[in-house]
């Protein structure tokens, strides 16, 4: 190892030996019970047995955004690892070996060679690339993202980012604006290919009857936002009669989740778990199952995006309840989906405390949709050359 190199590997072996007993204690949360065995003590997590292309992603998201690539590259020998148990599952379903990406410090004793090692949006670890370039890969990013909010953080460690990112052979990024941001912390050979996530094909899996009633979705709801929801709601309902679909984005938080809508409905709404019903009869409904949502967009009228009513989220993918056409109300803290909020016309970008606002204007708003198309031709040409 070159004298930086084997600093930050000490340094980050000294952390995970450090963070044992707290990653011991996590692993017990179902969240993580896959998770950090797999990642931090390398349980049932062999190393890759494939060496053409392995795609690093982190969650459910990017995992669903290879689909569109992957056809494209049939029969080769396809490898991904993931970082959340949520995205090991979404990687599980296509033709390929699924590993969870180990902790920094084991990297070196875990990557083989492959051909191309491609990082998808902002996977950012420097003992990734740097073991996978000293194996032999080239290291590509793929739909790379900086938000305007993040970057004065890398900047601060620009020195960091810029023998990272010597590293990096290829960089697709999504705009103009990420190309400037990458190229100012050092990154060469970047091509601007837009959000590979708008050539993902969106579906639903099972047809469900539309309810006779106004039909909103909370969609990929995180904690306090479920709350801040529901007060909207029943306020609104006073005015226009309307059904409220919950779809948590963890399925930790079901339970907890139920716990707060019985709490807060009352005697005179009625609320019921999906799973204990397969139905939508209630007033409101907590849908705990997982692979359900965009079943449900395609019978909403509204969909209330989460994620971006919190600081510290940055929203979730517009394009799905777009794709169906609800009226799409999302938060002002989408920062992480900037750009695809660019591609959705016919949606509202409100504060938290304007929720109740929104969705009386929703009557008037005409159905979200996205009518921007990507062409994958230039990032397939370069993953096929060898």
């Amino acid at each position: 190892m070159k004298p930086f190199t084997l600093l930050y590997f000490s340094l980050a072996a000294a952390l995970h030996v450090a963070a044992i007993p707290f990653l011991l204690l996590l692993s017990f949360k179902k969240k993580y019970k896959e998770a950090i065995p797999a990642r931090f003590f390398l349980k049932r997590n062999s190393r890759f047995p494939k060496n053409d292309l392995w795609f690093h992603v982190c969650s459910l998201g990017e995992a669903r955004a290879l689909k569109p690539l992957l056809e494209q590259l049939e029969g080769r020998d396809i490898s991904i690892s993931t970082i959340t148990q949520t995205g090991h599952r979404e990687a599980e379903k296509y033709k390929a070996e699924v590993r969870y990406l180990p902790f920094e410090s084991l990297l070196p004793f875990w990557v083989k060679k492959h051909q191309f090692l491609v990082v998808l949006e902002a996977e950012f670890w420097y003992l990734l690339f740097a073991v996978a370039r000293a194996r032999g890969a080239k290291v590509v990013l793929l739909n790379a993202r900086m938000t305007e909010r993040s970057f004065p953080k890398y900047m601060k460690v620009r020195w960091l980012y810029k023998r990272m990112f010597d590293r990096v052979d290829k960089l697709f990024c999504q705009s103009e604006a990420d190309k400037k941001r990458f190229a100012a912390l050092g990154a060469k050979h970047i091509e601007v290919v837009g959000n590979i996530k708008l050539a993902q094909e969106i579906v639903h899996t099972r047809a469900y009857k539309k309810p006779m009633v106004e039909t909103i979705v909370a969609a990929s709801t995180h904690e306090d936002e479920e709350e801040l929801i529901l007060e909207a709601f029943l306020e609104y309902r006073l005015e226009q009669h309307a059904k409220l679909i919950v779809v948590p984005r963890h399925p930790e938080r079901f339970d907890a989740v139920y716990r707060l809508l019985e709490n807060l409905c009352g005697d005179e709404v009625t609320c019921s778990r999906w799973s204990e019903t397969q139905e939508l009869s209630t007033d409101i409904i907590l849908v705990d199952a997982m692979g359900e949502l965009n079943n449900i967009y395609a019978i909403s009228d509204v969909a209330i995006l989460g994620g971006a009513f919190r600081e510290d989220v940055g929203g979730h993918n517009p394009l799905e309840p777009a794709h169906f056409g609800c009226k799409i109300i999302t938060g002002q803290h989408a920062f992480m989906q900037q750009e695809l909020l660019k591609y959705v016309h016919n949606l509202q970008v409100v504060p938290s405390d304007a929720l109740l606002e929104a969705l009386k204007k929703t009557a008037s708003m005409e159905k979200s949709c996205v009518d921007e198309k990507i062409d994958l031709e230039s990032i397939i040409r370069y993953l096929k050359h060898r």
